[in-house]
């Protein structure tokens, strides 16, 4: 077993350089926290970037900030000032974060910073090349990074890599707008394993990738050449039993040991004890809708007047990218508000919002969590929301209400909290008007269930469960490896093959000799693939067929010269040494009226869609379609048909986009193995990529050598990646 490999922008160590020597002090961050499991012992390693540039390092200190990073298993990747503006403060979070924050306003698509992203990510690839082997685990974190798992993969195609974005996956309507969309799509793809915090990003992101690369999607799981990609989401937790004893303890302290923020908050309890503290704590981004919160503050004081002096905003603005000119403009905008809303409503005795701008110590935050009635965090968009956790987590008692925004990742599992549109003023000041009046039974009931959920999920079952599933997609991957036709495997059916005194082989056609197309009839057959075929036709002792579910016009000028075995539209039609197709099977095609007008009426109402029309089979091919429209529209036309078709000894077969109707009692299978009875064979080879050719795999006998084009589920006994795999196979059994 391999040791695991960490890579994020930001290690969990801070460098302090004074009077010429280095310090490491581990950070506290949830990231930090949430690794701690797997970031033990010496059979891991975290790479990232020490939060010094090149010109922040004296040359003398270099060996001595390895070293002290050394002792906290961890390693550095240097950057210049210019690179961490392009990268970080440009690319990173002038284009990524706003985008993927639905701030399509606030998005710079520079080249400029793009190359610097891409360069800066190579820099990040290249140390972890350096430092991985072969079975090494690898977890690459979030958006600074989202090239870096297919510049290791490029590298190291064996070994095991995962990655975690920390912030939602937009929209495909969204994440189309960027230039660079496909690049991204591709780096992240490098990766087994990719984790979102909620299905929403994981279900935005899979439409992008079918959208926009084009590439098979099954489930969760995507088909890249050789290998499945895995996407699953892991909502992440927190370190529970850190903030519950932390709060556990802050009630056990004697009045003279408060912080005197906890003293300034008693006093005010005191005071009046019906009052109510609404407590907000976020960054200063705009994605966390802080400005928008205090106009609905200001709303709920004048629809609710009875609460003036009775309730207090409580504001922690932790500062963010202070040099990006959005957030500038941000914390004026707020800066503003604060003072126009507190002249506004403020008495002698009262004023409405405090507001802090600065960290706090995790003192203070305990202060805060466990001193405010109400936690009202309604960010516009957020990728999970850690703090509506924490404030839980502390309320040892039971009591308190939280009020949540639903564009939060949080939201999809805390349902017991008070879930609010941001947008809507209205429906935020009834919920505070419903958060203050709460009965304390309603607030413990709501909480009990809140802990227990958070306390079994916290920050580490969120990374085991995340390294578990990497580990089982390595496992899993092992399994698919088994059947792949290695060159060992090769040479053993190879020895099969030239030792054979018969041989019998089916070869599918779309998929398999020859890629798909947009417009079917221009995925005709190539001088090499005629000179191939040529080759296996004319060997000794060989019965070659094309088995396709072609119509046979088409068969017939693309190979028929050539005097070819071939077998049409799945069975319906034989043609032997190059004579005129006849009817292999007996089949009706009178059902066929009573179809096609279905059949039409889904092309009218699927932009892209077509009818393909043989003798004895219509074919609808949503190819050129919208990949999810047409995937529903092909579920709806399922259903129809079958229910349409009912006992007419009809069936439905779901290919590669698209949807055949044709008789029950012809397929592949059934074609194949009357073909395998008139001779006596002692080699017999299927290879195809769709479900039309499983009956062939399903039909022939266990000794045959039957190849599924592709990864997917398949009865067949081995598999090759795509059809320029399926030409060397071939080109084996030539020379042979």
């Amino acid at each position: 077993m391999g040791k695991t490999i960490i890579i994020s922008n930001r290690l969990p160590v801070q460098l302090q350089i004074s009077n010429g020597s280095i310090t490491a002090i581990p950070s506290v961050g949830g990231l930090a926290t949430g690794m701690k499991s797997v970031h033990s012992g010496g059979d891991s390693l975290w790479i990232g970037w020490s939060g010094l540039t090149d010109e922040d390092i004296p040359k003398e200190l270099e060996s001595d900030i390895d070293n002290a990073l050394a002792e906290h298993g961890s390693s550095k990747v240097t950057l210049t000032k210019g690179e961490v503006e392009g990268f970080y403060f440009g690319f990173s979070n002038r284009t990524i974060w706003p985008l993927f924050h639905y701030f399509l306003e606030y998005s710079e698509f520079e080249l400029d910073s793009w190359n610097t992203y891409k360069s800066v990510n190579q820099k990040f690839a290249d140390a972890i090349l350096e430092k991985a082997g072969d079975d090494d685990t690898i977890w690459i974190h979030d958006y600074q990074l989202m090239l870096v798992p297919q510049m290791v993969r490029e590298k190291r195609p064996t070994v095991s890599i995962g990655f975690f974005l920390h912030i939602p996956f937009p929209s495909f309507e969204i994440f189309r707008t960027m230039p660079w969309r496909k690049e991204v799509l591709e780096g992240l793809l490098g990766s087994d394993l990719i984790g979102f915090h909620i299905y929403d990003y994981e279900r935005h992101f899979l439409s992008s990738v079918r959208r926009i690369l084009g590439l098979e999607v099954s489930f969760n799981d995507i088909y890249v050449d050789n290998r499945v990609i895995k996407v699953d989401s892991f909502p992440m937790g927190i370190d529970y039993k850190k903030f519950k004893e932390a709060a556990e303890e802050h009630a056990r302290r004697s009045p003279e040991k408060l912080s005197e923020l906890q003293q300034r908050l008693n006093t005010h309890k005191k005071s009046d004890p019906d009052n109510k503290f609404f407590l907000s704590i976020d960054r200063l981004d705009y994605s966390k809708g802080i400005a928008k919160r205090l106009y609905a503050f200001e709303y709920f004081l004048n629809k609710y007047p009875q609460y003036k002096e009775k309730v207090r905003l409580i504001i922690l603005a932790v500062p963010s990218r202070s040099n990006v000119p959005q957030y500038q403009l941000l914390k004026r905008e707020i800066d503003e508000l604060v003072g126009r809303i507190n002249g506004e409503f403020s008495t002698v005795s009262w004023t409405p919002i405090w507001y802090f701008y600065r960290s706090m110590p995790f003192e203070n935050l305990i202060d805060l969590y466990t001193s405010s009635d109400i936690a009202w965090l309604t960010p516009l968009r957020d990728g999970m929301n850690l703090v509506a956790k924490e404030y839980v987590a502390t309320r040892i008692d039971q009591t308190g209400v939280l009020i949540l925004s639903e564009m939060a990742g949080s939201a999809n599992e805390m349902n017991e909290s008070l879930l609010i549109n941001p947008n809507n003023f209205e429906q935020i000041a009834d919920t505070l008007h419903q958060a203050i009046t709460m009965p304390v039974e309603e607030q413990k009931a709501r909480n009990s269930s809140l802990q227990k959920r958070l306390e079994r999920y916290n920050v580490e079952k969120w990374a085991h469960s995340f390294m578990n599933s990497l580990l089982g997609q390595r496992d899993l991957e092992a399994a698919h490896v088994s059947r792949l036709i290695t060159e060992a495997r090769l040479q053993g059916i190879l020895k099969d093959y030239t030792s054979a005194k018969r041989r019998l082989l089916f070869l599918d056609y779309d998929g398999t000799l020859a890629g798909f197309h947009n417009d079917p009839q221009k995925a005709g057959p190539d001088a090499e693939l005629y000179e191939l075929l040529d080759i296996l036709h004319q060997q000794e002792n060989t019965d070659l067929f094309l088995i396709s579910g072609r119509d046979k016009d088409t068969f017939t000028r693309w190979f028929l010269p050539k005097g070819y075995h071939m077998i049409v539209e799945h069975g319906v039609w034989i043609s032997r040494h190059g004579e005129q197709f006849k009817l292999l099977e007996n089949v009706k095609n009178d059902w066929m009226d009573k179809i096609r007008p279905v059949l039409e009426s889904f092309v009218d109402r699927t932009p892209g869609s077509f009818i393909e029309e043989k003798n004895y089979s219509l074919a609808w091919h949503y190819r050129n379609t919208d990949p999810d429209f047409g995937s529903l529209r092909a579920t709806e036309l399922s259903t129809v048909l079958t229910s349409l078709i009912g006992t007419d000894d009809l069936s439905v077969l779901n290919g590669n986009k698209v949807m055949e109707v044709k008789s029950s009692n012809v397929n592949k299978g059934r074609a194949s193995l009357r073909m395998l009875g008139e001779n006596d064979y002692d080699f017999v080879f299927a290879i195809g990529d769709d479900w039309t050719d499983e009956f062939m795999f399903q039909e022939l006998p266990e000794s045959t050598v039957t190849v599924k084009v592709g990864r997917q589920k398949t009865a067949a006994r081995y598999f090759v990646e795509n059809t320029d795999k399926v030409r060397e196979l071939l080109k084996s059994f030539a020379k042979a």
